[in-house]
């Protein structure tokens, strides 16, 4: 792939453009949380309508990540980007007039389609604009930034509902996204790069289908359990998944052997890094997910904290997360490479099982454990901020698009994955056991941290320098 030469000024603006869409993903992701008790009462709505407008956000953007990205490789990323940003400022709006909990579902469905359009453009077009060692800098950035809307994103919900502006109440949470998604279209129309994969291609419908179809037989039971438990409905899903996902697989291999265009190129799971580098994304997204519920419910149910005490408690671990990927992980990955992802994901083993049996298990006070939860957002900032970069290291440029809807769709199944069966563990142990539930939490936690120690540690010794020059 030829990529155009940009200017210093340029390639920050086209940065500044795609961390723009970042926020607006991340924070639309979070606010919505605080919404929902507000939206119930305005519309009446049952619990399922409210639990809806938030899982069918989550289901839409991880049935489509994939798609999304094939779709940039095939037509363009600034294309996709744009369309995307449009789209999901479209639907921002459209969830701002919902005249019913019925249309703000449909509106939350439409925002996770056009946010996975979105989505998987921003870290193509870092791994094209920037050669590896760049963009480990530059996604530390996003990282950074990536905490600081996720911390963001509740507060400002907040913020917006107790300000009533216009008499809008809560539905300015998304009405609010029109203004700034019209200044990412303008800035990415401006300053992002028009570009394509010169594998693009036509699109593999058939491959788009099987994989969207399996994705959606895998979230949606996960999402139901988590309120209703595994019924014969929810685990026959989840063993059509299993069956949908190797028919898939098994129909992008023959066709990549016809030489058709296809949703991902099978080669990227050749390159080693990629391999790995997606096992342990997916991992850690699995471990994460699950302490992060736990963590907030254990705060709330063991030491009867309220949830503006245990949002103020997550300021501490989101400070470390930043740490560990902007002051760490930015300085020692290109020096020491996959050590920095053993260390995070046993720092995090270490901090956050000790951290969720203390406050399980002990009378602990809380300012004694401020440690314990910055320690624990430290060892998952330096994990999670490494994972991308190293991912995508040796990936021929030519398959950016496809190779990030895969990462940040082994992330988002890897989350919800982390959240049924921690989160499982969690609410099942005091039933066995008569105590509580952070010790069966722990128990599934910890080995699958270790286990994400042990496949950073299989990585190659070297990942960036000249052996991992970005590939045309």
């Amino acid at each position: 792939m030829t990529v155009p030469t940009l200017s210093h000024g340029r390639k920050t603006l086209a940065v500044l453009t795609l961390v723009i869409a970042l926020v607006l993903e991340i924070v639309d992701l979070t606010i919505v949380n605080t919404a929902l008790p507000a939206i119930q009462a305005d519309y009446a709505a049952s619990p399922q309508t409210s639990e809806w407008v938030a899982a069918g956000y989550a289901l839409a953007f991880a049935m489509c990540l994939m798609l999304g990205g094939r779709l940039g490789d095939a037509l363009g990323y600034r294309r996709m980007f744009v369309t995307g940003v449009a789209g999901f400022t479209l639907a921002s709006v459209l969830c701002g007039v919902a005249g019913s909990g019925t249309q703000l579902v449909v509106a939350r469905i439409l925002q996770g389609v056009t946010g996975a359009m979105m989505a998987p453009q921003s870290l193509a077009l870092m791994q094209i604009l920037f050669d590896p060692l760049e963009r480990v800098h530059k996604m530390a950035l996003f990282g950074v930034i990536g905490g600081l809307a996720a911390i963001a994103g509740p507060i400002l919900g907040g913020v917006l509902i107790h300000a009533d502006l216009f008499g809008l109440g809560w539905r300015m949470i998304f009405l609010v996204n029109a203004p700034v998604g019209l200044i990412a279209m303008l800035m990415g129309l401006r300053f992002l790069p028009a570009m394509r994969s010169p594998h693009g291609g036509g699109l593999d419908l058939a491959g788009t289908a099987l994989f969207a179809l399996a994705t959606a037989a895998l979230v949606w039971p996960l999402i139901a359990m988590e309120h209703s438990g595994a019924g014969v409905l929810e685990l026959g899903s989840l063993l059509g998944a299993v069956v949908l996902y190797a028919l898939g697989w098994r129909h992008v291999k023959r066709r990549s052997g016809q030489g058709r265009a296809v949703l991902f190129s099978p080669e990227l799971f050749t390159v080693p890094t990629f391999r790995l580098g997606l096992a342990i994304a997916a991992s850690f997204a699995l471990a994460t997910g699950g302490f992060l519920l736990i963590f907030a419910f254990a705060l709330q149910r063991e030491r009867g904290l309220s949830p503006l005490q245990t949002g103020l408690l997550h300021m501490p671990f989101s400070l470390g997360v930043m740490l560990g990927i902007g002051g760490i992980g930015r300085r020692l990955l290109p020096r020491y490479g996959r050590w920095v992802l053993v260390a995070g994901a046993l720092t995090m083993a270490v901090s956050g099982g000790t951290l969720l049996l203390a406050i399980g298990l002990t009378q602990w006070p809380l300012m004694a454990l401020l440690p314990l939860v910055a320690l624990a957002g430290m060892g998952m900032g330096m994990a999670s901020g490494s994972v991308g970069p190293v991912t995508v290291a040796h990936v021929d440029s030519g398959h950016a698009g496809a190779a990030s809807g895969l990462l940040k769709t082994g992330q988002q199944l890897g989350t919800a994955l982390g959240v049924a069966l921690i989160g499982g563990g969690y609410f099942a142990s005091p039933h066995v056991t008569g105590r509580s539930g952070v010790l069966g939490a722990t128990l599934l936690l910890e080995p699958v941290l270790l286990a994400c120690a042990l496949l950073a540690a299989g990585l190659p010794s070297r990942l960036f320098g000249e052996g991992a020059s970005r590939q045309a």
